[in-house]
């Protein structure tokens, strides 16, 4: 009897182990399907999604699309680039310019050529106006013989200087005792450095502002379109040059505190 009720249960117990058996495989069939997309990841196709849509390749692709390359003589009744360019390579050599003149580590006659003494007759480089020459390793001699009028102007540019210098005046001689280098001197050229940048930065702001208003003046004639690539190109030049700036103040950096 036992035999007969197994022999009926038979078929069903065998449907449910073939069910049992089969559902795995055509699960592993089903993700199976996925790998191409993202061959490394087998088991959790949902992993695929993520890499492929993460914020930042969004913001490095839109980055991307957004540099611009106008031909400057495609956009000349709106607004020279050109010019533009020129000058915001001005407010840059006016930064190198600073930067050579103010901010020496080692002080020398070459060092104070520029040092500029303001006059009733005007300003005026100090080599200009005496005779600069090193007496020993520790002293710089500044004859004024020539414009004797001059020499408490130049002696008090010497002092007001960012070179660290205390000149002392004998009748129309100055002394210019050469300075130790020191690390407190070397920090403080670090922050006028600093200063000179971000005068600089400021004035290609001026440039860039300054343009981006003359291109928004000719809106009349050109599409919307236009103006606003254009004002793209304005800002992507403010920001290579911005960028030079910081370059520039990096080296220095480096150059002063040794």
């Amino acid at each position: 009897m036992a035999l007969n009720h197994l022999s009926l249960l038979r078929p069903f117990l065998c449907q449910s182990l073939v069910r049992h058996v089969r559902s795995p495989v055509m699960v592993a069939s089903r993700v199976s399907v996925r790998p191409p997309l993202c061959p490394s990841v087998t088991h959790h196709p949902a992993a695929c999604v993520r890499l492929y849509a993460t914020k930042k390749a969004k913001a490095k692709a839109k980055g991307q699309s957004a540099k611009v390359n106008i031909n400057s003589a495609l956009v000349q009744d709106i607004i020279s680039l050109d010019e533009v360019k020129e000058d915001m390579t001005a407010v840059l050599s006016a930064l190198k310019d600073d930067f050579t003149r103010n901010l020496s580590i080692r002080t020398s006659p070459g060092a104070l050529d520029h040092i500029v003494v303001t006059t009733q007759d005007g300003k005026f480089p100090l080599n200009q106006l005496g005779q600069i020459s090193m007496k020993s390793p520790q002293l710089i001699m500044v004859n004024m013989s020539s414009f004797p009028e001059a020499t408490a102007a130049a002696t008090r540019a010497l002092r007001e200087s960012s070179m660290n210098l205390n000149p002392e005046v004998d009748g129309t001689i100055i002394k210019v005792p050469v300075p130790k280098v020191t690390r407190e001197h070397r920090e403080n050229l670090v922050k006028l450095a600093k200063q000179f940048s971000n005068k600089a930065k400021d004035s290609l702001r001026k440039v860039r502002s300054n343009a981006v208003t003359q291109a928004k003046r000719a809106k009349e004639g050109h599409s919307e379109d236009t103006i606003r690539l254009v004002e793209k190109q304005i800002q992507q030049m403010s920001d290579d040059f911005a960028a030079d700036i910081d370059k520039q103040l990096a080296a220095k950096t480096k150059e002063l505190l040794g």
